[in-house]
């Protein structure tokens, strides 16, 4: 028994760290932003006091907060189309390609975006659409395609679409190559018996391609719409929210409550509503995912 039991503690003692670090990190973050949404704590004066729900009627009753809701929405959803739809045809272009040195040249090539950091990428992307010295606006008054400079930055029609396709720029990649690596798992035989029995290209694509790599395209758009619908530093870097708030997602919209308003009680009442959001979301997702695995298994 005190074998046991010393084996008992020294198998705690192993994972000890990993469960301090976890408490650090997440639940005690976690446990604070929810304790706060429930006070008047602000970055002003270090008192505060319970006040209930207040947080999270004030939030509702804001129409910034339904605005940047439903920015994020546009932003997630368009974001998360095109990621899926460019990286999707691209690992199917390079799983066609035979030749080693040339898949690999392409791969490096459709790979850069994720080898720059996101400060770096919103910088460059900021000084090539600049409305007044940009590269982009510059080429296309010369070209004849606009009368004037574009003001990609700074109109409202453009800003979000704009922003949308710096993100798909950024993001297509990390589909690409998960999409790519699924691919190259489905055994060849199969197609071999499909192209005997007669099979055309959308037969074999619909029901060899997709049922293999359906999964990992699922757990994907999981992935991806946690991290769409929470991104702040490209935005918040290439327009700040602008121009009148018409990129102001709910992350921006957080930060502003929190730190340029001094709410922290509001903005943690927001944060919390996020995360309500995101977990209905990935509910949502892995019921369908689940589904796809029974469908699978019978």
């Amino acid at each position: 028994m005190q074998k046991k039991a010393k084996r008992d503690y020294g198998r705690w003692l192993w994972v000890l760290p990993v469960i301090a670090l976890v408490v650090c990190l997440f639940i005690y973050p976690l446990a604070s932003q929810i304790f706060y949404s429930f006070t008047n704590k602000t970055l002003i004066k270090p008192s505060y006091a319970i006040k209930g729900l207040a947080n999270y009627i004030a939030i509702l009753e804001d129409p910034n907060f339904w605005s940047a809701l439903w920015t994020s929405v546009k932003w997630t959803v368009c974001s998360l189309f095109f990621q899926i739809l460019l990286g999707f045809t691209a690992a199917l272009a390079l799983n066609k390609i035979r030749n080693r040195v040339a898949k690999q040249v392409y791969r490096i090539l459709l790979i850069i975006p994720w080898a720059f950091p996101t400060i770096a990428i919103a910088i460059i992307w900021k000084w090539l659409l600049n409305g007044i010295y940009g590269f982009l606006p510059t080429i296309l008054m010369n070209l004849g395609i606009c009368d004037s400079l574009p003001q990609f930055l700074s109109t409202a029609d453009l800003t979000l679409p704009t922003l949308v396709m710096v993100n798909v720029w950024f993001g297509f990649p990390l589909i690409m190559v998960n999409v790519l690596a699924a691919l190259q798992t489905i055994p060849m035989d199969q197609y071999e018996a499909a192209q005997i029995d007669g099979a055309t290209s959308r037969h074999t694509f619909w029901y060899i391609t997709v049922p293999h790599i359906k999964n990992v395209i699922g757990l994907l758009v999981v992935l991806r719409t946690i991290w769409v619908f929470n991104s702040f530093d490209i935005i918040y870097m290439i327009t700040g929210g602008g121009p009148a708030n018409v990129s102001t997602t709910l992350p921006i919209y957080i930060y502003n409550l929190g730190w340029t308003n001094k709410f922290v009680g509001r903005s943690s009442a927001a944060a919390v509503i996020l995360l309500l959001i995101l977990l209905t979301i990935c509910a949502v997702y892995f019921g369908v995912l689940h589904k796809w695995e029974k469908e699978e298994k019978t």
